[in-house]
Formats: C-alpha cells, sequence, structure tokens
C-alpha cells in the first residue's frame, strides 16, 4: 500500500519465484532480471537470491516484523550497492516479563495461516521468538503454497551501554507455478509451450547473525556478523526444466554515530559482503561458448564476488530564530570490489526544519555493482555467450537521484508529505541476447533514462476512533517500457471502530503498465497488463477474556470481485474470505 511501491504476484499466498511472481519494485528500480536495483533486508542485512542478485518475496517473513522501512532512492549513508531498499525490523520486547500473541485463519481456496510470537524481557536479557505458516490449495491448479518461517533473537544487557546478541531466520517455501493462461498449457515438463503449469519451486534461506551495540550519550554504534545460506530451486519449468541455485552470502556491517561538537553529528561505517554459490541445470554440463550446447547436465560452482564499502557523513544544525533550524549534510561512500572497478558516491542535503514543517532537499547517487548473476547466466546458457563473453570486465550502474519535498504536520491530526524526483540511471549492465551460436557478450551499452515523478500522502485523524491515510504517485520514465511503472497509482486506507467492531478498509487503483521484468538482454520484450482497483476488509471484534489482542476477526479479499492482475497471464482471485481468531498474554 505504500506509495511508489509496487509488487508481483502470482497468487494471494506464496509465489513462484522461479520466473516472474514474487518480487517488490520501487519506483519503476528493482526491475531487472538477473540482478536487480533494489535489495531486501532483515535488521540491515541482506536477505535475497544471492546468486541471481535479486528479491524474492517468499524469503522475507512478515510475522515477527515490527517495522518496514522503505527508502525510495539511494541512501548512501544507510545502505550501499542500490538504488533503492526495503528493510524490515523485528520486534523487540518493551515491558518486563513473558508476553506472547498467536493468531489462527482459514479461508477460501483451502487456506491455512497459523503466526505466533513470544517476548521475554528482565533486567539482562531479553528474547523475542517468532513463527509463522501459510498454505493453500491456490486460486488455479498448481497454484498451491507452503511457507514456513521462524525468527528469534536474544539480547545480553552487559551494562548500561554495552549489549550483545544473537539472532537467526529460517525460511523454507514450495509452491506451484498455474500457469499462463494466455497460452496453451501441457503436462510436459519442458516446453515447447511458454506455459506448462506444472512447474514447482523450492525456496528456502537460513541466516545467523551476532552483534555487539553500545549507546551513551552523544555516541552509539553497532557491529554485526552474518551467514546467510539458502536456495531457489526450480522443477518441471516451462523454460528452465530442472534448475538448482544455491547461494552463500556471509558478511559484516559497523556502524558508528556520534556528536563531536554542539549541533553536529558524524555517521561513519563500513559494510562487507561476500557472495558465491553454486548451480546444476540441464545445459551447464557443457563449456562457455559451446555453439548448439543443449541438453549436456551439470553442475557448476560460481566465484565469489566481495563488496567493501566505507562511508562517512557530517551534518550541522544552525539556529536561524523564530524555531527555524538549517541543516546541511554531505557524505560520500566508496568501494572497492574484488572483480570490477573501485567507485565513489557521494550525498547532499539540505533541510529547513521548524516545529511542524521539514523542507527538504538532496542529491545523492547510487551504485550498483554487477554481482554473482553475470557468470552465472554464462553458465546456464553457454551456447549463448562467447567464451570471452566481458562479465568481469563490466561497469557498475550509476544512479544520480534527486528530490525535493516537504513534511507538514497541518494541525495535530493532519500529517501532509508531498516530493518531487527524478533518477537518471546510466551504465546499465545487459547481454546482446539469447541465440544458439556463443555470440553474445556482456556490455554497459543500455542508453542511459530517467525516471521522473511526484508523490503525495495525507494521514487524517477523525477523534479517537478513525484515522485515514490516502497517497497518490505519479511516474514518468523517459523510456517508455519500463515495467511496474503506472503513470497513476492510488491507495487509502481507513481504521477504526464501529459501536465494539475494530475496522480496516483499504484500496488501490493504478493505471496499466508493463508487468514482465526487464530481461538484461537488449532484445528483452514486456507485456501489459490493464488498469485495475482493488479493496479489501477487515472487521475485528475484541474479546478481552483472550488478552489485550484478543479478537475474531473475518476478511473479504478483493471486496467488489475485480478482475486484475500482477503479471500477464497470471489472473488474481477473485473475491474471497478469511476468518480467524487472536489471542494473547
Amino acid at each position: 500500500m505504500t506509495p511508489g511501491v509496487q509488487v508481483s504476484l502470482y497468487d494471494s499466498v506464496g509465489n513462484y519465484s522461479g520466473n516472474q511472481g514474487g518480487s517488490v519494485y520501487v519506483r519503476g528500480m528493482g526491475t531487472s532480471r538477473p540482478g536487480s536495483e533494489i535489495k531486501t533486508y532483515l535488521d540491515g542485512l541482506p536477505v535475497y537470491m544471492g546468486l541471481w542478485n535479486h528479491p524474492l518475496m517468499d524469503l522475507l517473513p512478515l510475522n515477527g516484523i515490527e517495522t518496514i522501512e522503505i527508502n525510495k532512492g539511494p541512501q548512501p549513508l544507510v545502505s550501499g550497492n542500490n538504488f533503492a531498499s526495503v528493510n524490515l525490523l523485528t520486534k523487540t520486547p518493551t515491558e518486563n516479563g513473558i508476553h506472547g500473541d498467536a493468531s489462527a485463519a482459514v479461508g477460501s481456496y483451502g487456506t491455512h495461516i497459523l503466526q505466533g510470537n513470544l517476548f521475554g524481557r528482565s533486567d539482562a536479557v531479553d528474547f523475542a521468538l517468532a513463527i509463522g505458516s501459510a498454505d493453500s490449495d491456490g486460486y488455479r491448479p498448481n497454484g498451491d503454497a507452503d511457507l514456513k518461517n521462524a525468527l528469534g533473537k536474544v539480547t545480553f544487557r552487559m551494562n548500561d551501554v554495552w549489549s550483545a546478541g544473537l539472532s537467526f531466520l529460517h525460511v523454507e517455501n514450495k509452491v506451484g507455478d498455474p500457469g499462463d493462461n494466455r497460452y496453451l498449457t501441457t503436462t510436459a515438463p519442458v516446453g515447447p509451450y511458454q506455459s506448462n503449469g506444472v512447474g514447482r519451486n523450492d525456496s528456502a534461506t537460513d541466516m545467523v547473525m551476532a552483534f555487539v551495540t553500545h549507546q551513551n550519550e552523544g555516541w552509539r554504534g553497532e557491529f554485526k556478523v552474518y551467514s546467510n545460506r539458502g536456495k531457489n530451486d526450480i522443477t518441471q519449468d516451462a523454460n528452465w526444466g530442472t534448475f538448482k541455485s544455491n547461494f552463500d552470502m556471509t558478511g559484516v556491517r559497523w556502524r558508528e554515530q556520534f556528536s563531536p561538537w554542539q549541533g553536529g553529528e558524524v555517521v561513519a561505517g563500513i559494510d562487507y559482503d561476500a557472495i558465491s554459490g553454486s548451480m546444476s541445470g540441464p545445459h551447464v554440463g557443457s563449456a562457455v561458448g559451446t555453439p548448439f550446447a543443449f541438453g549436456v547436465a551439470g553442475t557448476a560452482d560460481v566465484p565469489t564476488f566481495r563488496v567493501t564499502s566505507p562511508y562517512l557523513g557530517i551534518n550541522h544544525k544552525f539556529n536561524l530564530g523564530n524555531n527555524w533550524v538549517l541543516q546541511p549534510s554531505v557524505g560520500v561512500r566508496t568501494y572497492r570490489s574484488n572483480i570490477y572497478a573501485s567507485k565513489t558516491a557521494s550525498n547532499v542535503g539540505l533541510s529547513l526544519i521548524r516545529d511542524n514543517l521539514t523542507v527538504y532537499a538532496n542529491h545523492s547517487e547510487g551504485i550498483l555493482y554487477p554481482g554473482a548473476e553475470t557468470y552465472s547466466l554464462t553458465r546456464a546458457l553457454p551456447m549463448a555467450f562467447m567464451a570471452n563473453n566481458g562479465w568481469d570486465t563490466l561497469s557498475p550502474e550509476r544512479n544520480k537521484h534527486t528530490e525535493v519535498g516537504a513534511k507538514w504536520d497541518v494541525t495535530a491530526t493532519t500529517h501532509l508529505d508531498i516530493s518531487v524526483f527524478q533518477d537518471k540511471v546510466s551504465d546499465r549492465y545487459v547481454w546482446s541476447g539469447f541465440t544458439p551460436f556463443a555470440t553474445s557478450v556482456w556490455s554497459n551499452s543500455y542508453p542511459d533514462y530517467k525516471m521522473r515523478g511526484a508523490e503525495a500522502t495525507v494521514r487524517q485523524e477523525f477523534g479517537t476512533d478513525w484515522v485515514v491515510f490516502a497517497g497518490v504517485t505519479h511516474l514518468d520514465p523517459s523510456v517508455n517500457n519500463v515495467p511496474f511503472a503506472p503513470n497513476m497509482a492510488y491507495s487509502v486506507g481507513a481504521n477504526g471502530n464501529i459501536a465494539n467492531f475494530r475496522v480496516a478498509f483499504d484500496a488501490q487503483h493504478q493505471t496499466k503498465m508493463y508487468s514482465q521484468t526487464w530481461d538484461r538482454s537488449l532484445t528483452g520484450d514486456n507485456d501489459e497488463v490493464k488498469a485495475f482497483t482493488v479493496a479489501n476488509l477487515r472487521i475485528a471484534y475484541p474479546l478481552p477474556s483472550l488478552g489485550k489482542k484478543g479478537e475474531v476477526f473475518v476478511s473479504a479479499n478483493n471486496l467488489f470481485n475485480a478482475s486484475y492482475e500482477y503479471n500477464a497471464g497470471y489472473p488474481m482471485p477473485g473475491r474471497n474470505y478469511r476468518i480467524g481468531l487472536s489471542a494473547s498474554f
């Protein structure tokens, strides 16, 4: 529902991640495959398909999550090696003692959902554990899904300043591809049809993280190390047959933030990521550069791709009088890769701040390094690429992002955000397209392009019972086939009470858009989906006997039974229902 954000879905539960389904896009960014201009994170640590270098929504847990942070442009002092980012922040206990909550729901198409959270806090230790399960028969044959995840964190407070802890994430999913309904389907495991309706996808990830944090007056920081291993395996896929991808990601995050003088602040840190993996597929057994190398199954290891990225930022607040503050800021992030050339990205900003109003302007640069996908694709399709195809001589992509806007508390109950922005993307890396003659090469030959746009949101409270949100995004790309970039997109939501019932309503409308992600090849083509409006309604009745969060609820998804799709050939379900129960202690 966040303005400027689009999703790609195959069904209401689970997504076939072996193709176009199950990802998220921000203002037209993140639409390239393989690879992606956006990255997804859990508590600031990367969680995505490392081997192909793009997000998969099924790998992201939503239960146990407190907040979703969306950075709609490059933020060199927040995260690097992306043009936009989504960061999921886990829940943490806020009260002493042990507390928990759970919910269960059943719904249309044999859908079952279970979620549970357990929290504990004492003077020296706190912990959080979240588990979730969702399964569904799906709206269409072979559109079923079985999603499971668990995450947990324990923190030890050594004194008033220092803490240390451990956390983990486990995700495993099994989903089917119901097939593109624009084409004839077959029970054959591999083509020649563009859709066979029998493909299956298994994805999983396991991440462990250790951290140390400190915080006192004027200085705070954190140091994290992580290891993240996962897979994305497809079987009987119409294009790839049976193809297995495994990734291994390790890294470090170190960040310090302090105030060395009155009104000033310094942010400094360093990120390090290493990604490697392996694959097996129907053509991987042939050497790259072998014409017509079809049907030679095999396996291949992917070399390690490393990026080290230190950053530094400074800002200072000048008091102008009459409660006005002027805050300029500057920052820089540098990149060093074990394969590609070193790069530098800068950012500058200026904010004029008063109690209820902030007017800002900023310019930031984003750097996106080619990842393991450049090597992996040459091994997956050895008959398409020359042996010396240039995967290791590419340049990183660059985005110059400019944004001007304002945040205004018009009254105590009315909040308004408005902005205009432009992204200028250069050096997009592509390959010259599939032929069986082993002639394709990698290059940065795609022309520069721009994404211009405007965005506005308003949040209005009505008394103590109702809150209404509305947002609108306008996108105007200089290239006419940018996927997941509708010219206009609107969203609205309302939460409140009617008598003893809690009511939540949301709706979105968007104009037509291209839905198939940009192939990295120069010969890729896109499909278009029509404009749509879809709405959802949830009504809950509190049950105090089941705790503060106790309730029975019913929800109607696609309330007005709209005919719509996020991906061409993959219609979403019509009106469907869920009923459930929540409890807490």
